[in-house]
């Protein structure tokens, strides 16, 4: 997990998947939102040309309180990703 000043800590994409898996019944999604980026240079590096995807979720608790989480993903995890929210809604859609 890599801390981002006075925001949201940004997830790894192992940590988010704990943090979905924790999510459950109790917990409500109630934003998705992403965006496209690319890295283009670093402190250490003079061209990166590294696409990713920067997730935020905002998200409501048994109690209703609403908390935003944040993580990033490479283009690969981000077609994993998508492709077991597929998975999902296909099986949501049988129930």
């Amino acid at each position: 997990m890599e801390e981002t000043g006075g925001r949201e800590p940004v997830l790894d994409a192992k940590s988010e998947l704990c943090f979905l898996l924790s999510f459950q019944v109790t917990s409500q999604l109630i934003d998705f939102q992403w965006k496209l980026g690319m890295a283009v240079s670093s402190d250490s590096c003079r061209s990166l040309k590294y696409p990713y995807v920067a997730v935020m979720l905002k998200v409501a608790d048994h109690s209703g309180q609403v908390k935003n989480k944040s993580f990033e993903m490479t283009i690969p995890q981000f077609q994993n990703f998508y492709r077991q929210f597929k998975e999902i809604a296909a099986v949501i859609e049988t129930v």
